[in-house]
């Protein structure tokens, strides 16, 4: 890349001492003053610090889309942020910049100059929120979760997207901007981070698209709440699925019966015995489809799974479980989580 010319860069010092100077031109002549006492002046209303509030506390401005400069000179002084809306105006329409001016949500710090201002505006430096969107929820929940964000406009996308096609984390969002657009950015995420570790997956597993891949994370973001757990419970159920093996997992008989949304008690019986498309219990491999949105350490996890001969988990007390490579070993733990649960049960006062 060539370095720019120093003539360039006094042309460019050169037209902004020009833009600067109409500026103060047109102020010198809307105000009726000249002489060098009136350029001074004229140049420290459009430098000089802006209004304070009164706590100094930052003004916020929202300036719709669409907005004209007088509107927008009228927004900005009726919140205190500049002295005068018609020397904002003035100074807008000379430097030739109100189609330049952004809409959005700003936060003008107070003290602004008339000079700063104008810059945040053509800048588009706006507040900027978050939205969090946690690992596991579904994508009917992740769009009940956007569609509750006030800070949010317009519909979510219809048809909504597939189920696990969406990457939970927190992004960052501008008031105003759409939810459709927050959706494309979260299966962007999701592919973009699948571009990164598809390749450096681990040889030999037991399934062959990213998109079995993302099934599989989505029943491992489902299993455990413990982010130093998912590697183990990957490397559990790769190796089920090696051996041909059900994976018998219960979050995936509970999205056959809810669509994933939570059951509200234990399973019964009968409805691990029931057929049921996504029920690991009644079928070999992996479901039609993912029964969450996995995060990027459910998806690390089935791409990499640990070296392991554990082939069975329970639930142990603490919150995480107790992993077992043998069926005689299992049942041990399976009987100590029973009695956990019992002494629980016991606990509890009667209503």
């Amino acid at each position: 890349m060539r370095k720019p010319s120093q003539a360039g860069g006094r042309a460019s010092v050169s037209g902004l001492l020009r833009v600067s100077a109409i500026v103060l031109a047109v102020l010198l002549s809307f105000l009726g003053i000249a002489g060098v006492g009136g350029w001074f002046y004229a140049n420290h209303l459009y430098t000089s610090p802006g209004p304070v509030s009164v706590d100094g506390a930052p003004r916020v401005v929202v300036i719709e889309r669409g907005a004209s400069v007088p509107k927008i000179a009228d927004r900005l002084a009726e919140a205190g942020v500049i002295p005068d809306a018609r020397i904002f105006r003035l100074a807008v329409r000379v430097t030739g910049r109100g189609g330049a001016l952004k809409a959005g949500e700003y936060s003008f710090t107070s003290g602004d100059s008339l000079k700063d201002v104008i810059a945040r505006l053509e800048e588009g430096r706006v507040v900027l929120h978050t939205v969090t969107v946690p690992e596991g929820l579904t994508t009917a929940m992740v769009l009940r979760l956007l569609e509750a964000e006030t800070t949010l406009s317009g519909e979510a996308p219809s048809p909504p997207p597939r189920e696990g096609v969406l990457l939970p984390d927190t992004y960052s969002i501008q008031r105003g901007e759409g939810r459709e657009a927050v959706i494309t950015r979260m299966a962007e995420a999701q592919r973009a981070l699948l571009e990164e570790l598809w390749p450096m997956r681990q040889e030999g597993l037991p399934f062959r698209t990213q998109e079995e891949a993302i099934i599989l994370a989505s029943i491992v973001e489902k299993e455990t709440g413990l982010a130093e757990e998912r590697p183990m419970v990957a490397g559990v159920f790769v190796n089920r699925l090696r051996k041909g093996m059900r994976l018998e997992s219960d979050p995936t008989i509970i999205y056959g019966l809810t669509g994933g949304e939570p059951l509200g008690r234990g399973l019964r019986r009968s409805e691990i015995d029931r057929q049921n498309a996504w029920s690991t219990y009644q079928i070999f491999g992996l479901p039609p489809t993912p029964i969450c949105n996995p995060g990027r350490d459910a998806i690390m996890a089935v791409l990499n799974p640990p070296v392991t001969d554990a082939l069975f988990f329970v639930a142990d007390g603490t919150g995480g479980h107790a992993f077992a490579s043998d069926y005689a070993e299992h049942l041990r733990n399976v009987a100590a989580w029973r009695e956990i649960e019992a002494r629980r049960a016991a606990q509890r006062p009667e209503r």
